[in-house]
């Protein structure tokens, strides 16, 4: 019988466990069932909150800049770089985490940190910037992340407008000539798992604002102002996939820096080296938090299974919480999934002892799949 070589690509379990943290656990419930199994692990992400941590667990270098948080004050965020490639995650700047609990700010958060961050990438060297959005706590169209790149954004009376999607509705003036030149010779990768334009009934204001604590006065407020800013900057860019990521960071990098759209997954797959990986495998192993109607559409799981479904590799999946049928899961490409969920009903229990429920889910992987 050939030697079972598994590849554990699995995303975080999102409030318990990083994706490393998945990594290690499931080796660990593996070989306590089957010792000499070869185990080779690479923590996915699909362009959200962890993304720089997959990156820099594939063999990137970590590295640290103080940029400005989405409410103004000064945050520590993090960027991947492997020779000229940089990994820069928005949530790392401007992302929900930045916070404080039951603190949000709709109208006035800023992504001025991202385009600090991006910025931070491009005096590092970077010719290639794989941009994961995700995870933000702005709806501010990538004005902040464009101004602190070098665009002025006025109102009537030739003053910049204020921060955040609610200035917006003031802006009369757009003068990207001040851009850093540098961005001219960079490909700018905008990686998201979110394909909605920036406005309307399917926009980032409606979609994605009562998460970032907007009320329906701010959600109203917020889609004028966009509609108002796209119409100055572009208005066609805004129906364009991937335009609404991130509360329109999407729409900014796109209109101005000439970013190109790409699915998060498909972009860190290739960047993290999972295609050699997944044909060094017999068995694939993936998983999230929550496996459910989401999954399907652009996360990493999907992703994942997808590829290796091509490469005629069979997959499995580990999650918190299984909310999919298994025909569904058969349609992505998973042959079956064990939910810690099964081990321990309580919510709460599970997301406190995922690690050793994981280890446990990843015995069963191997009494049913390796044994």
């Amino acid at each position: 019988m050939e030697t079972a070589r598994v590849l554990v690509a699995a995303d975080k379990f999102k409030g318990s466990l990083t994706a490393v943290q998945v990594a290690e656990r499931v080796t660990a419930g593996l070989r306590r069932v089957v010792p000499g199994v070869q185990v080779e692990t690479l923590p996915v992400a699909d362009g959200g909150d962890g993304t720089v941590a997959a990156a820099v667990a594939a063999g990137f270098e970590r590295r640290e800049a103080r940029v400005t948080g989405p409410l103004g004050d000064p945050v520590t965020a993090a960027y991947a770089l492997r020779e000229s490639t940089a990994v820069v995650e928005m949530a790392e700047a401007s992302g929900l985490q930045h916070l404080p609990d039951g603190v949000f700010a709709p109208l006035t958060a800023t992504t001025y940190g991202s385009g600090e961050l991006l910025r931070a990438a491009l005096e590092a060297g970077a010719t290639t910037i794989v941009f994961g959005v995700g995870g933000s706590a702005t709806t501010d169209g990538g004005a902040g992340m464009l101004a602190a790149l070098g665009a002025r954004f006025l109102d009537a009376d030739g003053k910049p407008v204020g921060p955040g999607g609610g200035g917006l509705t003031e802006l009369a003036e757009a003068d990207l000539s001040g851009l850093d030149p540098r961005l001219k010779d960079v490909d700018l990768i905008l990686a998201s798992d979110v394909d909605n334009p920036l406005t309307g009934p399917k926009g980032a204001p409606e979609v994605y604002g009562r998460q970032k604590g907007a009320s329906e006065e701010d959600i109203a407020v917020l889609d004028a102002a966009l509609a108002h800013y796209a119409s100055i900057l572009g208005p066609e860019t805004a129906a364009l996939p991937g335009a609404g990521a991130a509360g329109g960071i999407g729409y900014g990098a796109l209109v101005a820096l000439g970013a190109r759209f790409r699915p998060g997954i498909e972009v860190m797959l290739d960047v993290l080296g999972f295609a050699p990986a997944l044909a060094r495998a017999t068995l694939v192993i993936t998983g999230e938090g929550s496996l459910d109607e989401q999954t399907l559409h652009g996360k990493a799981p999907a992703g994942v299974a997808a590829a290796a479904r091509e490469a005629g590799i069979e997959v499995v999946a580990v999650c918190g919480r299984l909310a999919l049928s298994q025909e569904a899961l058969s349609g992505a490409g998973i042959a079956r999934a064990y939910a810690l969920a099964e081990l321990e009903p309580d919510p709460a229990v599970s997301m406190a002892q995922a690690g050793p429920l994981l280890e446990r889910a990843a015995e069963s992987i191997a009494r049913d799949f390796l044994s």
